[in-house]
């Protein structure tokens, strides 16, 4: 039993058909904007889809083989048909039914028939007549001769329901994409909104639905082989990166830590005290006054040198044992208050 069902607001699935040459590529070409089929494809031998826009609105284009097409098995066909239903479901939105303006066929005017017989006896009611014209022609001189001038484009028309609309050849024309969209969503929604379905259409997508939990159902150890790889991966990084983490804190502790710091403050105070004894020292000679300011300056020059000397000095001592060490006050005393040569 043919229906319609609701469908979605933002995908809109189109089934283009042809019953003979190139219009229906050329159609597929013009509603992607983007040249999927060469100018001179007449048929193909397999169902194909697409996914583009069409004036900003997401389509998915399908495309079966032609439905006159001799060239093809019949078993093919009938396999590539099915094939297309599996690519259009639940169901397209609309059927676009591509012929050429200059040349419509016998095969043309009996398409009809054959696509309730293919797709569901109310298909028609979502068929849109879509024509393909060559070169620069008016649009209202396009459809004055479709719907007055001539006799057999305007009986073609009438066949679905009197819904046509024209379409350049050339698909980098895109004069057209709005009006065509618009035309079409208005057809959808006098019927309902919905997209057309029927028994095969049913049929196609509870069978798409039951191989793809199989197929599902046979990679679940690949997905969770994956997953455990990833899983590792993940472990691995998070490894690399803690170790090197760790080695550039350690870097870090070595060159700055709290006994390095003990170790500089002693060294500023010591520094201080005997920077403040040779400042008082030299300061006597100018009086009491001079004693305390030399032994001011001593204390501070002192100490940023005693400072640096300590730290120095220590970290040489860290590096180097010598047989005898030194202590610094006693080379710094030797050295300042060593008994002046004769």
């Amino acid at each position: 039993m043919d229906k319609r069902k609701k469908g979605s607001s933002t995908e809109l699935r189109l089934m283009i058909v042809g019953s003979s040459g190139t219009p229906q590529f050329l159609l597929t070409n013009a509603i992607l904007g983007r040249e999927e089929f060469p100018e001179d494809t007449t048929t193909i031998s397999d169902s194909r889809k697409y996914i583009g826009e069409l004036a900003g609105r997401r389509v998915a284009v399908v495309n079966a083989p032609n439905i006159y097409d001799k060239d093809i098995s019949r078993p093919k066909r009938k396999r590539e048909l099915r094939r297309s239903k599996c690519l259009c479901i639940p169901g397209p939105h609309a059927f676009l039914v591509a012929f050429d303006i200059e040349d419509i066929s016998l095969n043309d005017m009996k398409a009809p028939k054959l696509l309730r017989k293919r797709f569901g006896r109310h298909c028609l009611r979502h068929c849109m007549v879509l024509l393909a014209y060559d070169g620069n022609l008016e649009g209202a001189a396009l459809e004055k001769r479709v719907q007055k001038t001539d006799w057999y484009l305007r009986e073609l028309v009438e066949k679905y329901n009197g819904r046509f609309q024209v379409f350049s050849k050339n698909w980098r024309d895109r004069s057209r994409d709005r009006e065509l969209l618009q035309k079409i969503e208005r057809m959808v929604a006098s019927l309902g909104g919905g997209f057309f379905s029927s028994r095969t259409f049913q049929k196609a997508e509870d069978f798409v639905k039951k191989e793809e939990k199989r197929l599902r159902k046979k990679r679940s150890a690949e997905i969770e082989k994956a997953w455990t790889d990833l899983e590792k991966q993940i472990d691995e990084d998070k490894d690399v990166y803690t170790n090197n983490v760790g080695a550039e804190i350690r870097a870090k502790a070595e060159m700055n830590n709290g006994w390095l710091r003990t170790s500089l403050a002693r060294g500023l105070g010591m520094g201080f005290v005997v920077g403040a004894i040779m400042g008082a020292l030299f300061g006597s000679i100018e009086g009491p006054g001079g004693m305390v300011f030399y032994g001011i300056i001593g204390g501070a020059v002192g100490g940023s040198a005693g400072g640096t000397a300590h730290v120095a000095i220590k970290h040489m001592e860290d590096r180097v044992a010598p047989p005898a060490r030194l202590n610094f006050n006693s080379i710094f005393i030797n050295r300042f208050f060593a008994a002046p040569r004769p």
